[in-house]
């Protein structure tokens, strides 16, 4: 009896064991980090291959109202480049600007200074985790996002310049800080029937970044409902026009990363 008792102490020793190793090295992970008095997290994937080679990285914003989880599985980069760490980081409740006035569900700061630059802050804590614990290909560093998560994308590059190779907006403007961009290549994501970014805002967003890229005006066929600009100093411009209305269309997933992998810091 005794025997038996030992036995299965064992067997469930090693079941609990087995688990918690088969976790830890499951390439999903939920990791948090404290930012000032608040914590912050964000589903993170993360290939075999991070510990051993320099690895690309794609950031996933969610739009207002939207989550980490939802957006990491309406886009599941992590299948069309199994190689990149993509990180999908979780909002905090944020007024909104065309929705939501109070601020009761989650989002992003809109602009500079915003909100004390909560989420720069936030971008600067993921970043320098991943850089210490995983070979990062510093070259290689991307972000795109939807709607208010757009948005973001454009701050970042506004205020994280160096730090990317090139961004994919969806469904966003960058009017409030237009002035703090710099050349970098980008492909811009709209919907002809969006009804709240409107697709006449979105085109003069669009203007603006293929006069700042010194693009051609006249663009050649890059895939399904894209148009490649391309740019005298090596900074093309891609638009994605779908007919939907304010959304990422999943068809545009595979045309993002083929952007991606197209362009490199000091490579395009």
């Amino acid at each position: 009896m005794k025997r038996a008792i030992e036995l299965t102490i064992i067997i469930l020793i090693s079941v609990l064991y087995g688990t918690v190793a088969a976790q830890s090295s499951d390439p999903f992970q939920i990791r948090k980090w404290t930012i000032g008095d608040q914590q912050r997290e964000a589903i993170v994937y993360i290939p075999a291959s991070a510990k051993d080679k320099p690895s690309p990285v794609i950031f996933v914003f969610h739009g207002h109202g939207g989550n980490m989880k939802n957006m990491f599985e309406a886009h599941r980069f992590d299948k069309l480049w199994p190689d990149a760490i993509v990180v999908a980081p979780q909002g905090l409740p944020t007024p909104g600007q065309l929705l939501d006035r109070e601020g009761k569900l989650a989002g992003w700061q809109k602009g500079p200074g915003d909100m004390g630059d909560r989420d720069i802050h936030f971008f600067d804590e993921i970043f320098s985790s991943l850089q210490t614990e995983y070979q990062i290909d510093i070259k290689r560093i991307y972000a795109t996002g939807h709607s208010n998560g757009g948005s973001f994308t454009y701050l970042l590059w506004a205020m994280r310049a160096d730090v990317f190779a090139a961004v994919a907006p969806s469904a966003a403007v960058a009017f409030r800080f237009n002035d703090l961009l710099k050349p970098k290549p980008v492909m811009h994501i709209m919907g002809e029937a969006d009804p709240l970014v409107k697709p006449a805002w979105q085109q003069m967003q669009v203007a603006k970044l293929l006069k700042l890229n010194n693009c051609s005006t006249s663009g050649e066929p890059y895939g399904s409902f894209s148009t490649i600009y391309p740019s005298a100093q090596g900074d093309p411009v891609v638009v994605y026009k779908h007919p939907g209305g304010h959304t990422y269309p999943a068809d545009a997933n595979a045309v993002v990363v083929r952007f991606f992998k197209s362009v490199s810091k000091g490579v395009n």
